[in-house]
């Protein structure tokens, strides 16, 4: 595990910033460095980067806790950039909050004295990518002085259900890996902090500290997260979210976006932390062309171009950042005319449209699965930052083929060969009765492409305890049969499923983004959870096939798509 959560900080810290163009030959940029003091009396440590002597322009700025140089998004020499280590981070003073009410005030009063001082024209944008995405996303319920425009990548609209607590499952090495990258910065900054004030470095430790027993301490959804994720939205700020549907934080952009759209937001789904696909620039011409036309009013027709994009893969990540993927627009998210289609799963592990009429049960161990093969957030983010070289030479790890031994450790269900290419783009839900001899279980079910050689290849995941039965009444999303397609489950308090006996269970998978080509099948395996989680004791599940209550996913078809007619 330990060797896990290095691999993951490593992989991270490789990925902070966007690929970008080539910096043209011009004036050396200038950098000026200036300490901020918080109306509690914090001192945050600011980077300003110009192009040429510093002089008012619009100035794009950033939240980062990843210290000293950790710019996400280089800017023409048009803008100025203004990078702020949050507080307890990097150069920093105070007490790391993991994103919370200190943080988010800090994010005003930042605003407030940026937008007055001599390099500012009084037009500001934000930036930010993951965690720098994150404490802004924490602060939209404040109104932001002098924001014109945003530009978010990654990042997280709810920092419990998208990243760090899951389906109610503790996503165990991403969160130790955050807590690990911000540490690194601020250990190695800390010699500068200890020459200025070195009681402040005691606060820094422990807010590290208390941050990372914090998320340990509350396992439900509680007020500490609600705190430490969205709470609505008081301004009107036009943003241009940037993801990919295999990002460890891939959930956080379609909600936001959702929150968020009446705005004026776009959704361009083409690579974050699972890295950015050849033929594809990850959305920086966008950026650009988003910064210009809403901050320096550049009539460059950014805000006509579809307001959804989306780059779906054809068949596997690999093949995908190899440049095997074709792009849908859509004027919304979910994709208007989407049909969420009904896939039983049947007896001989069939999953198919027509659900068997006699009931019966299937069973399956419940042990730690191997995170490269089920565990596709965190995997990709792992592969992006090295592990590839692995997965490139054992491609078995990689695939879902030996995820789990069908019937003993998972259960297994494939479509027939599809007959024509299906396109699949939006949030999924398996719905299911199951009973387990072990309270406190994980239900973990991972979606594939299959091809035509057999070769199994894991797109997206859903994760649920069976402590969180329920839904939150009115939060899911249902289509016009009234159907739910992506459950909203209910998180703050912990119902413990009683042993033995068959209880009904909503599970959402992170949207998929996918062509399923002629000739290949759709697949579902239930699986242990992840060894990425916190696994829970070894158990039992038993699930329910056919008759009333039969175990269904439910899958979304684009338009210009026929999942029905490819399966007869």
């Amino acid at each position: 595990m330990g060797r896990l959560v290095l691999a993951l900080c490593l992989a991270v810290a490789g990925l902070g910033a966007w690929p970008q163009p080539a910096r043209a030959d011009g004036p050396a940029p200038v950098v000026v460095e200036q300490r901020f003091t918080t109306s509690d009396g914090v001192q945050l440590q600011t980077t300003l980067t110009s192009t040429g002597p510093v002089t008012a322009r619009p100035t794009v700025v950033e939240f980062s806790p990843y210290g000293d140089g950790s710019q996400t998004l280089e800017v023409t020499p048009d803008y100025n950039y203004l990078l702020v280590q949050i507080r307890g981070t990097g150069d920093s003073d105070g007490s790391f909050d993991a994103l919370g009410p200190a943080s988010q005030r800090d994010v005003v009063e930042v605003l407030r004295w940026a937008c007055d001082q001599p390099f500012s024209d009084g037009r500001l944008a934000l930036n930010g990518f993951s965690a720098s995405a994150i404490v802004l996303y924490n602060s939209w319920h404040q109104q932001l002085p002098c924001v014109k425009a945003a530009i978010m990548k990654s990042g997280t609209h709810e920092l419990y259900r998208d990243l760090l607590v899951p389906g109610g499952i503790l996503n165990l090495v991403p969160g130790a890996g955050v807590i690990g990258m911000i540490g690194a910065p601020a250990l190695l900054q800390g010699v500068d902090r200890l020459r200025r004030d070195p009681a402040s470095s005691l606060d820094v430790v422990g807010g590290l500290f208390a941050s990372g027993t914090g998320v340990l301490a509350h396992p439900t959804l509680d007020s500490w997260w609600a705190e430490r994720g969205w709470r609505g939205d008081a301004n009107d700020i036009p943003v241009l979210m940037v993801n990919g549907f295999y990002d460890v934080e891939s959930r956080g952009a379609f909600q936001a976006y959702q929150a968020l759209k009446d705005d004026g937001a776009h959704l361009v789904m083409e690579g974050g932390h699972d890295g950015v696909p050849v033929g594809s620039d990850g959305a920086v011409g966008e950026a650009h062309a988003w910064l210009d036309h809403y901050v320096r009013g550049v009539d460059n027709g950014i805000e006509a171009t579809p307001r959804v994009s989306l780059l779906l893969a054809k068949g596997s990540r690999a093949a995908y950042l190899a440049g095997e993927h074709v792009r849908r627009e859509a004027a919304d998210w979910p994709v208007p005319g989407t049909t969420w289609t009904d896939l039983a799963l049947g007896p001989g592990r069939a999953l198919t449209l027509d659900p068997p009429a006699a009931p019966r049960t299937a069973s399956y161990l419940t042990v730690p699965s191997l995170p490269t093969m089920t565990d596709v957030p965190n995997a990709a983010i792992l592969e992006a930052g090295g592990a590839s070289a692995l997965t490139g030479a054992l491609p078995l790890l990689a695939q879902t083929n030996l995820a789990g031994i069908d019937g003993v450790t998972g259960l297994t269900y494939t479509t027939d060969t599809l007959t024509a290419d299906v396109d699949l783009a939006g949030p999924l839900a398996l719905d299911l009765a199951l009973a387990t001899t072990t309270p406190g279980s994980g239900i973990w079910a991972v979606l594939s492409d299959v091809a035509p050689d057999g070769t199994s290849n894991p797109l997206t995941v859903g994760r649920l305890s069976t402590s969180f039965p329920g839904l939150v009444p009115g939060r899911s999303l249902s289509d016009d049969q009234g159907r739910v397609v992506q459950p909203y489950g209910d998180y703050t308090h912990r119902s413990l499923a009683p042993v033995g006996q068959f209880r009904r269970y909503q599970v959402e998978l992170w949207p998929v983004g996918n062509r399923f080509r002629a000739g290949h099948r759709i697949r579902i395996q239930l699986v242990g959870t992840s060894a990425a989680s916190l696994p829970s004791l070894p158990g039992l599940h038993t699930i329910r096939l056919g008759g009333t209550g039969g175990a269904v996913l439910r899958v979304p078809v684009l338009p210009g798509s026929d999942l029905g007619a490819a399966l007869r």
